[in-house]
């Protein structure tokens, strides 16, 4: 626990940087998660993202409301869960994603699985897929923060 009773989390410093440049680099970037604390909003907001749910009891609310806002489509969507309260989102996106230790449930229904853990390099790994494939992963805002 943190000084203020925050739950302490780390984070992955090559998740956070591939993060970034998904942001630069103009795609849409969304948290939607069930915690709360402080230390994480921060965080995400430190790399640019500006649609962060917290406190997300019910997340396929939350996903949809950020189509209506974004105008993305379901297909258009990559979305990455490990648990129970993300398997409505994953069964309506583009593109579920999971890490190798997710919940039996969702590694069933995602159509790519990531050999990486939860909050070990999961974000770098399909995201830097994501910009290889399209073209982006070695343009100008790479070389920065």
């Amino acid at each position: 626990m943190s000084s203020e009773g925050e739950p302490l989390r780390t984070a992955n410093i090559h998740d956070g940087y591939a993060l970034n440049l998904a942001v630069k680099c103009g795609y849409g970037v969304a948290i939607i998660t069930g915690g709360n604390t402080r230390a994480v909003r921060v965080r995400y907001e430190s790399l640019g993202i500006t649609d962060i749910y917290m406190k997300s009891s019910i997340k396929i609310n939350d996903y949809r409301h950020y189509l209506q806002k974004t105008g993305y489509q379901p297909e258009e969507i990559l979305f990455v869960g490990d648990d129970l309260p993300d398997y409505r989102v994953m069964q309506e996106v583009g593109l579920p994603v999971a890490p190798c230790d997710a919940a039996p449930e969702i590694r069933a229904i995602a159509k790519y699985i990531s050999p990486r853990k939860g909050g070990m390099g999961v974000a770098r790994d399909v995201i830097e897929q994501v910009l290889k494939v399209q073209g982006n992963w070695m343009g100008e805002e790479a070389f920065g923060w």
